[in-house]
Parts: C-alpha cells; sequence; structure tokens
C-alpha cells in the first residue's frame, strides 16, 4: 500500500538557510526572497528584510552554489524611498526578479506599501547597485505580481493579484512601454468554499517558460479555526495568450511541515519568490519564506513536476466551455 503523496520538492538538509542571526546589521525577520542566476554562476537572493518597526527594505545575499555560504550586503541594497516614491511610505516588500533579455537588465517588481494598502512598483537593474525606479504600475491594493521575460504580442506582460473583498484572483495586464497598463484579463481564479485555495490565490516565483507552456507556482491561502495555512499549488498556461488556463492541479504540492515552517511571525506559511533553474534546464530551486521568520529553500524537477500536472491537473471549466 502507498499511501504517500508524490514529493515534488525536497527541503534543503540545512534549512533554513538564511535567517536574522546571520545579518550583519540588527534585523527583526529575513523572509520572502527573490532569486536569479548571474551570469558567472552566482545565486542572487534578494531579501526582504523586515526592521523592528515592522518596515522592511530589500538586501542582496549572494552564493556561489545557492546554497550556503552566503556573502550578505553589509547595508541595504533598496530602501524604501517615500520622498520621491511616496507609495514606499511604509517600506517595500516581497520582490520578484525577471531577467529580460530585450533589456539586458533585471527587472525587479515589488510590493510598495502606502498610506492606502500595498501597490506593485517596478524597477530596472543591471548589476543590483543602481536601480531606474518607475514607481507604482498597479495602485492599491494590489501584490503579488511578476514581469514575463519577453513581451507577448508586442506588449509587456504583468502578473498581479489585485483584491475586491472577499476575494483576490490572479490577472495578466499588458503594456507597451513598461508603464501605462491596461488590457486587463482574468487569469486565474480562486475557488470557493472548503478548497485550500479557497478566496485569495497568488502568484508566488515568476512564471517559468517551458514547451508545454507558462509553469506557474502560485499559493493558495485557507482560512480555518486557527489562523491561515499558506501553501502552494500549480497551474499551466498558454505561452501565446497566457491569460489563458490550460491545467491546473487540484491538490496542494508544498506547504507548512517543518517547524520552522509551523512557526514564526507569521505561523503555517511557505512564500516563495523566488526560484533559479540549473544548467541542466530541469533542476529548480524555489526559494521562500517560512512563517515569515527565515529563508528556507526546496528543489525539484521541472520534468517532474510538469508531468504531476498532466496526470493530477484538469483543464479549467472555463477553458472548456469556451
Amino acid at each position: 500500500m502507498n499511501n504517500q503523496h508524490a514529493e515534488l520538492f525536497r527541503r534543503h538538509k540545512l534549512n533554513p538557510i538564511l535567517s536574522a542571526t546571520d545579518w550583519p546589521y540588527p534585523v527583526n525577520s529575513i523572509f520572502n526572497p527573490g532569486a536569479t542566476l548571474l551570469p558567472d554562476g552566482t545565486t542572487l537572493l534578494l531579501c526582504r528584510v523586515e526592521d523592528r518597526r515592522g518596515h522592511s527594505h530589500l538586501t542582496v545575499a549572494r552564493s556561489d552554489n545557492g546554497m550556503d555560504n552566503w556573502r550578505i550586503e553589509s547595508r541595504p541594497t533598496l530602501l524604501a524611498n517615500p520622498e520621491n516614491f511616496p507609495e514606499e511610505l511604509w517600506g517595500i516588500e516581497d520582490p520578484r526578479i525577471t531577467y529580460v533579455p530585450e533589456l539586458s537588465k533585471f527587472a525587479v517588481v515589488y510590493t510598495a506599501f502606502s498610506r492606502d494598502g500595498p501597490g506593485v512598483s517596478l524597477a530596472l537593474t543591471a548589476d543590483f547597485h543602481s536601480f531606474e525606479r518607475y514607481g507604482v504600475i498597479m495602485s492599491p491594493e494590489d501584490k503579488d505580481a511578476a514581469l514575463l521575460p519577453r513581451r507577448i504580442d508586442g506588449q509587456w506582460a504583468l502578473i498581479h493579484r489585485p483584491v475586491s473583498a472577499p476575494r483576490a484572483h490572479m490577472w495578466i495586464s499588458f503594456s507597451p512601454d513598461l508603464r501605462h497598463w491596461g488590457n486587463h484579463k482574468l487569469m486565474l481564479e480562486a475557488r470557493r468554499g472548503a478548497w485550500w485555495d479557497a478566496n485569495k490565490i497568488g502568484l508566488s516565483p515568476p512564471p517559468i517558460e517551458t514547451p508545454r507552456g507558462w509553469l506557474v507556482i502560485y499559493h493558495g491561502v485557507r482560512q480555518t479555526a486557527a489562523g491561515s495555512i499558506y501553501r502552494l499549488g500549480l497551474a499551466l498556461f498558454a505561452l501565446e495568450a497566457p491569460e489563458r488556463c490550460i491545467r491546473r492541479g487540484d491538490e496542494w504540492i508544498f506547504g507548512p511541515q517543518e517547524v520552522y515552517e509551523q512557526r514564526g511571525d507569521v505561523d503555517n506559511v511557505v512564500f516563495p519568490c523566488g526560484h533559479t533553474i540549473a544548467a541542466d534546464g530541469d533542476t529548480i530551486n524555489i526559494y521562500y519564506g517560512a512563517a515569515d521568520t527565515s529563508i528556507a529553500m526546496a528543489t525539484g524537477s521541472l520534468r517532474a513536476i510538469l508531468d504531476w500536472l498532466e496526470c493530477n491537473g484538469e483543464e479549467p471549466a472555463e477553458t472548456i466551455n469556451g
């Protein structure tokens, strides 16, 4: 008898790989990092760092193998700048990094915490030292956003998660210039009822382009009598029409089960904002915030993930019905 669920991601044995005790200056917590591979193979994490005011900024950490011996910048890499960008009044959070070949730059999409709630902001950088800030590109309340690495039919595409209480779904919007956004389309709807992803979902790391479609790892939030549980699920979208979901898994595939994921500033949270893909084109590392307190890593196979989704997912009803 086999009563075990498929293990699509394996936690690193040294988890959590980064925490506040590793930081070179006083902080409260480290979590929800964006991630990318640099040309020399170095793994770069752009970590959300929260201070004791409750405000966040972003700091770079680098590792040759993406697992240990992290070199952390001695001071913040990107601070909130409310004088010039008032939408950053209460900090900047949850970066997602996309390398954009057309621009030869990294696009960093992050949450700006304004007096009216979270909005989506964009900055471009070539070196993670200097940043060209675009400011808010999606007004509050909106978050969980990332840029696709290439244009779709001549337009840039941004996945994001606006909120219309009491539900929150994933949307995609398009722009000719990264500044003016429109043609907003519902991309993935939160389910209803007792589902693990009922009522509130959002993008986790940036989407991954595969021959089968855009692979999206997303989070779902289940409300229970004991509080929220953040887990991860999978969906696949058409390459040239990324608003069209062609496969969605019914079950969550990764959730809080270790002590460092179940206990922290916010219990029962796994929240990846970044991933890297190895030179073999198959091995994927996801870097996730654990209980809004530390950073952990898990490793999987893109091939196995896509195969699981093919066997365990289904075409959404809205696609079947036209």
